[in-house]
C-alpha cells in the first residue's frame, strides 16, 4: 500500500487546551482534602493550602495529589469551549495529535477520556519539556508543515529551541490560570497568545 502523502500537523496539549483541569482539581481539592488552591500569586508550587491556615502545602504533597486526581477524578474534567468542534475542524485539513505530560500509564485513560468527549486522537506521553518529545512526533509525521499548541510558556520555550520551524500557539482556556501564568509570546517563545478557541481556530487554519 502507497504511503498517504504528508499532511500538516496539529500537536495539541489537552489540560487547559482542550479540557479544564485546574476548576475540576480545585473544586475536588477543597472537597475530599481541605485545600484551597488560588493561583493569584502566580506560583504553583505556593497555591496550595489547608483551608484556615496560611502556610503552602510541600511540593511532595502536591505531587501525590495531582498522582490522585489523574488515577480517579478525571471524570470531572470537561472541554474548553469550542475546543471539541475546532479540533474536529482542524481535522479535515490536518492530522492532529495530543501530546500531554502525564506519565506512560495514563496514556489510555486520557485516549478513553478524551473519546468520552467525542474526541477521537492520538494521545503521546512526555514528562517534562516537550521539545524532545515534539521534535520525535514531527521527525515521525513529517508532515508539510507544522502547529504546537500548549498552555505553558516553558513548553514553548523548549520547542522553539528545539523545534523552531513549528508555528507556536499559546492558548489557555482555563480563567482560573490564564492570567497567572507566563506568556510565551511575550517571550518570544510563541507567535501568538490566544486564550479563545473561536479566536484561535481561523489563526489556525489560516497558517495550516
Amino acid at each position: 500500500m502507497a504511503r498517504a502523502l504528508p499532511r500538516p500537523l496539529v500537536v495539541t496539549d489537552c489540560d487547559e487546551v482542550l479540557l479544564h483541569m485546574i476548576g475540576p482539581f480545585r473544586d475536588w481539592l477543597a472537597e475530599r482534602h481541605g485545600i484551597a488552591f488560588d493561583m493569584a500569586g502566580g506560583n504553583f508550587a505556593r497555591s496550595m493550602k489547608r483551608i484556615g491556615r496560611d502556610e503552602p502545602i510541600e511540593m511532595a504533597e502536591i505531587w501525590t495529589h495531582l498522582g490522585s486526581f489523574f488515577d480517579s477524578e478525571m471524570y470531572r474534567q470537561y472541554p474548553i469551549p469550542g475546543s471539541v468542534a475546532a479540533l474536529a475542524r482542524l481535522a479535515e485539513q490536518a492530522d492532529v495529535v495530543v501530546l500531554t505530560n502525564l506519565q506512560d500509564h495514563r496514556r489510555e485513560d486520557r485516549r478513553r477520556q478524551l473519546l468520552d468527549h467525542g474526541i477521537d486522537i492520538k494521545v503521546y506521553t512526555n514528562q517534562g519539556p516537550k521539545g524532545h518529545a515534539l521534535k520525535a512526533i514531527i521527525d515521525e509525521y513529517r508532515p508539510t508543515r507544522a502547529v504546537f499548541i500548549d498552555d505553558l510558556a516553558e513548553h514553548h520555550g523548549s520547542a522553539a529551541k528545539l523545534t523552531p520551524e513549528v508555528i507556536r500557539l499559546h492558548l489557555c482556556g482555563e480563567p482560573l490560570l490564564a492570567p497567572h501564568i507566563a506568556c510565551a509570546h511575550k517571550a518570544g517563545h510563541a507567535h501568538a497568545r490566544i486564550d479563545r478557541w473561536d479566536e484561535a481556530l481561523p489563526w489556525l487554519l489560516e497558517r495550516l
